[in-house]
């Protein structure tokens, strides 16, 4: 049986790209096409099904109706014929996942917990990039991250919040030896301290602010701008670092890390799952998602 009607399949692509950006020019660009083709395809679209899809106002190019309810259905099916095609084609015979996230991620929370992803998905090939700096990363690096954002994502980005900003000291038992210390005996104390240009995180200068010692003198550093580096350190009973709820809860739970005093401080910040706005998310990606939402709220 012959499958009818179906409108020529350079209109949808067309069609959804426009959707995507919201401009016909930038979906021009994505497909390597000029402007006055894909005005084209979508005229050819619009005449095809008798309806218009987009109403073109000066500065902005916005779904009607109609075109919302068929821009949903004609995503969803592109995105499956992607995906049967690339099945049919075994190009390598699994999925890809490329994952971006800091180092504190990958070694607290990432790295432990990733049998559980990979007894869930035993095909997906995963590559793990470790870049302390979102903003270092370009939409085409990788297809899902997950970052501790306080300023919002970069251009280009969406996200999906997993924890709250929970940051409190932590040290080994030995270091503490069975003292019980206050936010005030803290700056006399050998304090880890991260050194280097994210800004995002939480520093002691403003963890003790919050707890009212701003502009304190820190008597003992030790500085390292790799914080895997300082929280070694704190396991081996070098000092105090400042950790993050929920990255640092199994070094806790194992016994190898105690907070060192009750105080917390929050500066509105979070971990966020990241990925590319613009770009058509594949079954790997969604299903790494979902995971990594499902893992956060049975944590919290």
């Amino acid at each position: 049986m012959r499958i009818s009607p179906l409108p020529p399949l350079p209109s949808l692509i067309a069609f959804e790209a426009a959707m995507r950006h919201g401009s016909f020019t930038r979906a021009a660009t994505e497909l390597h096409l000029t402007q006055s083709a894909v005005s084209r395809q979508i005229a050819q679209l619009e005449r095809f099904l008798g309806k218009k899809l987009f109403l073109r106002e000066p500065r902005a190019l916005r779904l009607t109706v109609s075109g919302q309810r068929y821009a949903e259905l004609v995503q969803r099916l592109l995105v499956d014929c992607a995906e049967a095609t690339e099945d049919v084609m075994k190009r390598k015979g699994h999925q890809e996942l490329t994952v971006a996230c800091s180092s504190g991620v990958a070694v607290l929370w990432l790295t432990p917990r990733l049998a559980k992803f990979r007894a869930l998905h035993p095909d997906c090939q995963l590559r793990l990039i470790v870049n302390d700096n979102l903003a270092f990363l370009s939409e085409t690096d990788f297809d899902m991250g997950i970052y501790f954002l306080r300023d919002g994502p970069p251009a280009g980005m969406a996200t999906r919040r997993l924890y709250d900003e929970e940051v409190f000291p932590v040290c080994s038992p030995a270091y503490l030896a069975g003292r019980s210390l206050s936010p005030r005996d803290l700056p006399q104390e050998t304090l880890l301290m991260l050194e280097d240009g994210q800004r995002q995180w939480m520093s002691w200068q403003n963890w003790l602010g919050q707890n009212g010692m701003a502009d304190v003198r820190i008597e003992h550093p030790i500085l390292s701008n790799q914080y895997p580096v300082l929280l070694q350190l704190a396991l081996e009973g070098h000092g105090i670092v400042l950790a993050w709820r929920h990255m640092i809860d199994a070094c806790i739970n194992q016994g190898l890390l105690v907070r060192a005093c009750e105080a917390s401080a929050r500066l509105g910040g979070g971990y966020y799952a990241v990925w590319p706005r613009d770009r058509i998310e594949h079954s790997a990606a969604r299903s790494f998602r979902t995971w990594l939402v499902a893992e956060s709220e049975a944590a919290a």
